[in-house]
């Protein structure tokens, strides 16, 4: 069977700016496929304090990625390592961001990294600067790519952290890790941005228009020898998972659509908009989705080249799934409607 799952995260406005949101939109192709559609299971409610989003619980569980622990970040640390090209042969390694947090009227706020633009030799320079502090306290630093670097801490196991999504643009008081390692990740985090303070990267950033690199992220624990068990990549393989928390070169519609066999594809260009609350732009970015992917979607399900397209919807809190047919686009007495994206 051709069937194509796709995940399109944060296509489920805020409950309170849906009803303003939805009538303004000029989906034509959604409307007429979620119209059409059915709903594949009931909607489910997620805990608005998690420390991982909708979207990226279901990608955990749908690579069959390890479970990170109760109350923390999926455990995906080995699996972006090796899909990076790197091998760890054993230890508990998490995932590092380079990051900036801003000071609010009384707390702090981690940006979304998405909106950081650091680039490869920026992240390098920033690399080799922090990696002695790493060194001098036994841990292993490695350096995945612009934005992705892993840390070793075998002894931080059950250390609970978040992911950046799930933090971003929120007070990161309650989103800090917790647990083993806790107060020996605050003293490192703070000496590294104590040694990135003075660094005259961060004055030519801000010289140009950027965010300071003035912090580190880290979440996604993952013990070695538990991940090389995960059965992840049998079926999607790993770019999915990726390019949910970094930018990467799509495929065109007609390649993905056209393809066989059942696949998953992740549509993740509403994330930095939502997360950075920028609804309007958020309105264009899904009309142009409407036009780029939904479109030639429904002629292709109309068509015969696709038999059936599972399309799951995310929020802050929500996830809803809705499967659609080429014999349900001929229940005519559906009407094409988006009101399910405010279900």
């Amino acid at each position: 069977m051709n069937q194509l799952d796709i995940l399109i995260p944060f296509a489920l406005p805020p409950a309170e700016l849906a009803r303003d949101l939805l009538r303004q939109c000029q989906a034509p192709a959604l409307a007429m496929l979620l119209g059409r559609g059915r709903a594949a299971a009931p909607a489910q409610e997620h805990d608005p304090f998690s420390r991982a989003l909708p979207h990226e619980h279901w990608l955990a569980q749908r690579f069959g990625l390890p479970r990170g622990g109760a109350d923390s970040s999926p455990a995906v640390a080995a699996a972006l390592m090796r899909g990076l090209g790197h091998a760890p042969q054993a230890g508990r390694w998490f995932v590092l961001h380079p990051a900036h947090i801003h000071v609010a009227r009384d707390h702090l706020v981690l940006t979304d990294i998405g909106q950081l633009a650091l680039d490869e030799a920026q992240s390098r320079r920033l690399f080799a600067s922090a990696a002695p502090l790493f060194t001098e306290i036994g841990h292993e630093l490695v350096y995945g790519d612009a934005r992705t670097w892993f840390l070793r801490a075998d002894a931080w196991d059950g250390l609970r952290t978040s992911t950046p999504a799930a933090a971003s643009g929120r007070n990161i008081d309650i989103w800090m890790p917790e647990g083993p390692g806790e107060l020996a990740w605050r003293k490192l985090q703070n000496e590294v941005q104590m040694q990135w303070f003075s660094e005259a990267l961060n004055e030519e950033r801000e010289m140009q228009g950027l965010k300071a690199v003035n912090s580190i992220w880290i979440w996604g624990g993952a013990d070695v020898a538990a991940a090389a068990q995960s059965p992840y990549a049998a079926s999607f393989g790993l770019d999915g998972w990726a390019r949910a928390f970094g930018p990467a070169a799509s495929a065109a519609a007609a390649q993905v659509i056209g393809g066989s066999g059942h696949r998953l594809l992740l549509l993740d260009q509403l994330s930095e908009l939502a997360l950075a609350e920028e609804w309007g732009l958020w309105l264009q970015r899904m009309e142009e989705l409407d036009r780029e992917w939904f479109s030639p979607l429904l002629e292709s399900l109309r068509s015969g080249g696709v038999d059936a397209v599972n399309l799951l919807l995310s929020g802050a809190d929500r996830l809803a799934g809705i499967a659609v047919t080429r014999g349900a686009l001929r229940k005519f007495w559906r009407q094409p409607s988006l009101s399910k994206l405010s279900a």
